[in-house]
C-alpha cells in the first residue's frame, strides 16, 4: 500500500505491544519499520527498465526476512532512541512494525513475494486497493489518539479496525467472484480462472477478469446493498507460444517478455493499437476496460536490447466521470 498506511499500520500493531509509558516511542518506531521495506523501490536500472519488476515486493516484503529488516532498522533508530529505550525494547516495535508491511501489501493486488527465496511466487489476496482513504484516515485518528492518550486502548482500536476493514474487503471479494461468475455462466462461459479486484480507493467498485476459451474477459461489478455490473471488453489471450513464433529465440528480448509475464500472472494480451506493445490486463484506469496501467514495448528487431517499459496513468474527465457513475451505481 502507499507508504502513510504502511506507517500507521505499523505504528498501531507496535503501540499493541508496547507498554503505556512507551507507547509514544513505539508508535513512531512502528511507523518507521512499518514503510522501511519500500527502500526496495531504490533498486533499479537505467539500462534494465524490468529489474524493479523482479525486486520491489521481494526480499525485503518476505516472512524470513523480518527479522533481519526488523534490525538493520532497530540500528539506523538506536541512536535516536538509546536514552528511551533498551536495545530489546527497540527491536520489538521495530519487528512489530516490519511484520506488518509485506503482509498488508500481500491484502492488495500487485503481488508480494511472501514466501522467497523458497518461492517467486506473488501473493496477492486482492481485498483492498493499493490506496484506501477511509482505511488510512480512520487509522491516522487512532495513532494520533494513542499518541495523545497512552493507555494502549487506542492502538487496540486501531487494530481491531485493519481486521473489520480487511474482512469486509474480503466478502466483498467473494461477493464480486460470485456475481463474475454468474455473469460468465450468463454468457455461456466457464472461467478457466478468475480474478476479482478493488477498483481505486475504496471496496464498492471492483474489476472482474476471467480466461475462457484463449480470451480475456474484463468486467466492471459494484456491490452495495445489491449487485450491479458493467460489461465491458474482451481480448485474446498471448502467451509463450505466441512469443515462441514472434520473438527471437535465445535472445534478451524473449527473456524480458518471460518476466513480465511472471509478473503478470500470465494475463497478457496485444495492445489493439501496437501489435508490439504487451499489456497486463489485469489493471485499467477503469474497471470495465481493457486500456493497461503498465505495458512493455518489444523490438524484434534488436533482440539483444531490453523491451521499453511504459505507464499509462493519464485521467481524463471522460474517465473520471465513468468511474465516478460506476461508483454510485448510475447506468
Amino acid at each position: 500500500m502507499d507508504p502513510l498506511s504502511q506507517a500507521m499500520v505499523g505504528a498501531v500493531v507496535a503501540g499493541c505491544v508496547a507498554k503505556p509509558q512507551d507507547i509514544k516511542p513505539a508508535l513512531m518506531l512502528g511507523a518507521l519499520a512499518g514503510m522501511a521495506p519500500d527502500l526496495d523501490v531504490f533498486i533499479r536500472s537505467a539500462e534494465d527498465p524490468l529489474l524493479f519488476l523482479e525486486y520491489h515486493r521481494q526480499f525485503t516484503h518476505a516472512l524470513a526476512f523480518i527479522p533481519i529488516g526488523a534490525a538493520f532498522v532497530a540500528l539506523f533508530a538506536w541512536p535516536l532512541f538509546r536514552r528511551h529505550l533498551s536495545a530489546t525494547s527497540i527491536y520489538c516495535f521495530c519487528f512489530a512494525g516490519y511484520l506488518t508491511h509485506g503482509l498488508l501489501d500481500a491484502c492488495t493486488t500487485y503481488g508480494t513475494q511472501l514466501l522467497w527465496p523458497f518461492s517467486t511466487a506473488r501473493t496477492s489476496w486482492d481485498i483492498i486497493s493499493i490506496v484506501d482513504p477511509l482505511f488510512t484516515l480512520a487509522l491516522i485518528f487512532f495513532a494520533v489518539c494513542a499518541a495523545k492518550r497512552p493507555q494502549g486502548r487506542w492502538a487496540v482500536a486501531g487494530l481491531v479496525w485493519i481486521a473489520f476493514y480487511l474482512g469486509v474487503g474480503e466478502w466483498q471479494r467473494q461477493r464480486v467472484t460470485d456475481a463474475a461468475f454468474a455473469l460468465a455462466a450468463d454468457r455461456g462461459h466457464a472461467p478457466t480462472r478468475l480474478e476479482a479486484k478493488p477498483g481505486f480507493a475504496q471496496l464498492l467498485l471492483w474489476k472482474s477478469v476471467y480466461e475462457w476459451e484463449g480470451k480475456f474477459f474484463v468486467d466492471g461489478i459494484r456491490v452495495g446493498y445489491s449487485t450491479k455490473t458493467y460489461p465491458g471488453d474482451s481480448i485474446d489471450k498471448i502467451g509463450l507460444s505466441w512469443a515462441s513464433v514472434h520473438l527471437p529465440s535465445e535472445s534478451q528480448t524473449l527473456e524480458d517478455f518471460k518476466r513480465f509475464q511472471w509478473f503478470s500472472g500470465d494475463y497478457l494480451a496485444l495492445s489493439p493499437n501496437d501489435e508490439m506493445v504487451v499489456m497486463d490486463v489485469r489493471y485499467s484506469m477503469n474497471v470495465n476496460e481493457i486500456e493497461p496501467l503498465w505495458s512493455i514495448k518489444l523490438d524484434p528487431s534488436d533482440p539483444d536490447a531490453h523491451v521499453r517499459y511504459q505507464t499509462h496513468r493519464s485521467v481524463t474527465n471522460d474517465t473520471w466521470q465513468q468511474f465516478s457513475k460506476m461508483l454510485f451505481g448510475s447506468n
